[in-house]
């Protein structure tokens, strides 16, 4: 593989080029793990951890533990007892 350059954005970003990003098969909300090795070199290494889950995923999860119910009937259960 030839030498591939990128740059750093003031925000401290840099992307990955394709060719690197389709040889690992990384692919977007992997994580990385970022390894100085000097203070001129880092080793990246792909992290062997799960996947970190969105707050979104975790939503549909926790959908099957309680029945989907429309907002009226919610309500209905809660204002019950008040009269």
């Amino acid at each position: 593989m030839n030498t591939l350059i990128t740059t750093v954005t003031e925000r401290g970003q840099v992307s990955i080029p394709s060719e690197i990003r389709k040889q690992l098969g990384l692919e977007p909300g992997q994580r990385l793990e970022w390894v100085v090795v000097s203070d001129r070199e880092c080793r990246v290494l792909r992290s062997a951890g799960r996947r970190v889950a969105s707050a979104r995923a975790m939503l549909g999860f926790a959908r099957q533990f309680r029945p989907v119910r429309p907002t009226r009937a919610w309500l209905a259960d809660l204002r019950e007892g008040e009269e």
